[in-house]
């Protein structure tokens, strides 16, 4: 039986960029390209089913940041947020995309609206779900995390976790699925590998937990303030980390978004749980703009 990893993988190459090596799915397909970016803790997997709905509509692309996936990072990785956004596009680069319709996640919402402020003229439309937006960065729920990685202690801790990853799993998913128990355990064992599954990738997630600051959305606000691209904000309304104000507030500071779309109840990762209301309301927004 073919797994959900592997449907996705079908997929899947490796380019070479200017920040180092990036894995990459390109489904091919007509239309104007569609780029779907991650956040912390997951991968390119978090898109599997919207890729799957939009299958043969459009080409979908999606990237493994630095560290997640299959995108190895370098020692001296810049996981800054501006780092991230100059990751993301050189990919763009080395895969030739431009004019784009651009979709994000988590603290891939962050990286994408670092990137867009810069290059604006790359996007044809945006879409922002449950994210950090101006000084929600770390969120209070992420912060405990974020004070051990400053401490130093994050590392070992990930690694003894590491050892048990189907807890591990239950443990670090509860609270971004509505139903993490549903998680296919390959994606699961795939998510946790990559972040602690190693001490090395233990140790590189304690560097990108420290890595990420609100001092570098802040600097961006004066662009978000200018950025007319179309863009369209879907936020899942139970989520304990990015509350529903920042999606209001998004909307309110970009002059191209004009509209919410509330998931009822949707968590963090509701792009993979709730992968059809996303993409309609997906589709909505790219009809509107042709």
């Amino acid at each position: 039986m073919t797994s959900e990893m592997e449907r996705l993988d079908k997929h899947r190459g490796q380019v070479q960029t200017r920040s180092g090596p990036a894995s990459y799915v390109d489904t091919g397909g007509p239309g104007r390209p569609v780029l779907f970016v991650h956040g912390v803790g997951s991968s390119s997997y978090l898109w599997r089913n919207v890729i799957g709905q939009l299958d043969g509509e459009r080409r979908c692309v999606a990237v493994d940041l630095p560290s997640h996936g299959y995108t190895p990072a370098a020692a001296d990785q810049d996981f800054t947020l501006p780092g991230l956004a100059r990751f993301v596009a050189d990919c763009c680069d080395a895969l030739e995309l431009a004019d784009f319709d651009m979709v994000a996640n988590d603290t891939g919402g962050a990286i994408t609206q670092v990137f867009a402020a810069g290059h604006p003229e790359r996007l044809h439309t945006l879409t922002l779900t449950n994210c950090e937006a101006h000084d929600n960065m770390p969120p209070k729920a992420l912060l405990p995390a974020v004070i051990l990685a400053r401490l130093g202690l994050f590392a070992p801790i990930a690694r003894r976790m590491g050892r048990d990853i189907p807890r591990t799993g239950r443990r670090m998913f509860r609270g971004v699925y509505q139903d993490a128990a549903s998680m296919p355990e390959d994606v699961v064992r795939a998510w946790v590998e990559a972040q602690i599954g190693t001490p090395e990738a233990a140790r590189q997630s304690q560097r990108l937990l420290t890595s990420l600051h609100a001092r570098d959305l802040l600097a961006i606000e004066p662009a978000l303030g200018r950025l007319q691209v179309p863009t369209l904000i879907v936020w899942g309304t139970g989520d304990r980390f990015f509350h529903r104000k920042w999606a209001y507030w998004l909307r309110d500071t970009i002059p191209g978004a004009t509209e919410v779309v509330e998931i009822d109840k949707g968590r963090l990762f509701f792009p993979d749980e709730r992968a059809t209301e996303l993409t309609a309301a997906l589709c909505r927004h790219w009809n509107a703009h042709p």
